[in-house]
């Protein structure tokens, strides 16, 4: 555990949340559902990431959680700055918001994530005979 935590200090940062706008239906493509949520997580300011560390021992049993509970479908550490990156099971940027929102980190303010609502890649719908798509 100690190990897991170690690393996770070093490389992981993880969450508040910014909700994006929900994305539009690209004119001539077929609207498809949200099935899922991107989270790009950073931290809010430079200054942050010692404070983000020392919360860790709490932040991550909290950001456990919700995998366990279905909620992140998988988890990346960032490599072009301290943040994560979350796919997350959820239909709707709110929802995502709101679960990242009352991780200790975002209930610190100490994380901002981007939220981008993704779907099925709807040009598949080409490749059916008598397609819809246009």
């Amino acid at each position: 555990m100690r190990l897991v935590l170690a690393l996770l200090a070093g490389s992981l940062a993880l969450p508040a949340a910014v909700a994006q706008a929900p994305a539009k239906a690209l004119p001539g493509m077929a609207a498809v559902p949200t099935t899922k949520v991107l989270a790009i997580g950073s931290m809010t300011t430079a200054e942050a990431g010692p404070a983000a560390t020392k919360m860790m021992s709490q932040e991550v049993p909290a950001t456990v959680r919700l995998y366990l509970a279905g909620k992140i479908d998988s988890w990346y550490v960032r490599k072009d700055t301290r943040g994560v990156v979350f796919l997350m099971n959820v239909s709707t940027v709110d929802e995502a918001h709101e679960l990242l929102e009352k991780l200790p980190l975002g209930v610190a303010g100490l994380m901002k994530f981007d939220l981008i609502p993704i779907g099925p890649l709807s040009p598949l719908n080409y490749l059916l005979p008598n397609s819809q798509a246009k």
